[in-house]
């Protein structure tokens, strides 16, 4: 058998290329929309591309399996599982084939077996692969968001994400009966490979270990005890507490990944670089204007109106919960940035794009700064100007400990918390390190806000020259 992860470190996403080496056969689970890296490998590597697997209806990337099984002619394996709202559409022309629990298909030698794991969504799939040429016993699990390393998948995100009251509570007992009769009957050896690492926001531990087994996670991850306990109750409480915020984009993935959108091959968008009269005219019309310089470079100067989405790592996520997907974008990127950014977007559904310019100078026909300050300013402006003290952060790590008197707004909801926001008196915008603190000030003065400051060294060094923290 033929086995390799392939990784995204923005999204923390694994997608998994699986192949019998005897028949050739080959099978992709849970790709990304920019599909050719899968058809590069697969050419590479000689296979015949017949299977492309989804193990459910993500919410946090958009999905390109039709987009692949389309192009390349494989079957379309997707869950038979699904719930009354979620069904898949967008299948016209494509070969699918509808899993249940149960339900196997071969890749020569290799036999790939659904195993119906509800919680995470109500639908999800986890698929067991036996290497039939060496055994007739399972080697690993594919689990998708069921059962990641250390951690489970959150259930709460169609109530969050798709606003579907009720849901999170029920998901929790689903999950629960699913790692008790499912996951816990598996062999102690059967490997778990999941669908996401550590940084994903579809649970609140995941471990950096790319893979575990059923064993160790049985004897060491927090979920043992309630299962071994039949406390599902504890169990529920314990999962549904202190998961992360719900991205703002999340409802737009699960809704795109469930009726498919059009597709556009293997090709990511080939952005035109602007002229400076292009660019004025593009920014005369109502477009996203991101710049996706460091954020200590926007500090100094940038182009009026213009949001400053400072790291390339961290870029499909923090889009996906700032920038209208309505709206055209246009890019303010280096140009050896130029492809990495363009994939980080469509992984998460943007594909409108105007343009890029690889800087402001020749271009900028307004421009602002935005003062980087320490803590020692930071107070001063606290308690001579009454500065607001914002804070985006994480509700987690605002809990952990804040500066007196802040007022916390996740960075990716303050649009929708603007007319609390006050014009008369300075704001004083930090997180932990000044890059989430950049997109949130820059959200502000794009909005018409002016006096506007990022403090970049935020609680830590507010705590270390001495000042309170609560």
């Amino acid at each position: 058998m033929y086995f390799e992860r392939i990784y995204d470190d923005g999204l923390a996403q694994a997608s998994y290329i699986v192949a019998c080496p005897g028949s050739g056969e080959a099978a992709v689970v849970d790709p990304l929309r920019d599909l050719d890296q899968y058809l590069d490998k697969i050419d590479e590597l000689g296979f015949d591309l017949v299977g492309v697997v989804e193990t459910h209806i993500h919410a946090d990337f958009l999905s390109g399996g039709r987009d692949l099984a389309r192009a390349t002619g494989a079957t379309l394996y997707i869950s038979g599982e699904q719930s009354e709202g979620w069904e898949y559409a967008g299948l016209d022309g494509l070969d699918v084939v509808e899993m249940t629990h149960g339900d196997q298909f071969k890749l020569g030698n290799v036999v790939i077996e659904a195993a119906h794991t509800p919680g995470h969504t109500p639908e999800h799939l986890s698929f067991l692969v036996t290497d039939g040429a060496q055994s007739d016993e399972p080697m690993m699990a594919l689990t998708g968001d069921f059962a990641f390393v250390g951690d489970l998948g959150r259930p709460d995100l169609l109530e969050k994400a798709a606003g579907e009251r009720g849901t999170a509570e029920t998901g929790a007992k689903q999950l629960f009966d699913s790692v008790k009769n499912v996951l816990c009957q598996w062999d102690d050896s059967v490997q778990i490979w999941p669908g996401h690492g550590a940084g994903s926001a579809c649970g609140k531990a995941l471990g950096s270990i790319p893979a575990s087994t059923v064993g160790y996670e049985r004897r060491n991850a927090w979920w043992g005890p309630y299962v071994e306990n039949d406390d599902p109750e504890g169990f529920a409480d314990e999962l549904l507490s202190g998961q992360p915020e719900s991205p703002t984009y999340f409802r737009n993935m699960k809704e795109m990944n469930r009726d498919g959108v059009e597709g556009q091959d293997a090709v990511v968008p080939s952005i035109p670089r602007l002229t400076p009269e292009g660019f004025r005219e593009a920014a005369d019309f109502d477009v996203n204007l991101l710049d996706l310089r460091d954020f200590e470079d926007f500090s100094r100067e940038h182009i009026a109106g213009s949001v400053n989405l400072p790291s390339l790592d961290s870029l499909s996520d923090q889009a996906g919960w700032v920038v209208d997907y309505d709206r055209p974008i246009v890019l303010v990127v280096e140009p050896q940035n130029l492809d990495e950014a363009t994939r980080a977007l469509y992984r998460v559904g943007f594909t409108d794009f105007e343009g890029y310019i690889p800087r402001i100078g020749g271009y900028a026909t307004a421009t602002d700064h935005i003062e980087l300050i320490d803590a020692g300013r930071a107070h001063v402006l606290k308690t001579h100007q009454d500065a607001m003290i914002l804070d985006v952060r994480s509700q987690s790590e605002f809990n952990e400990g804040h500066i007196p008197g802040a007022k916390h707004v996740h960075y990716g909801r303050l649009e929708d918390h603007l007319d609390e926001m006050p014009d008369d008196r300075p704001i004083v915008v930090h997180c932990a390190s000044g890059r989430r603190a950049m997109v949130g000030a820059s959200i502000l003065e794009s909005n018409g806000f002016e006096n506007i400051y990022n403090f970049p060294g935020g609680v830590d060094e507010w705590r270390d020259d001495g000042f309170d923290v609560e």
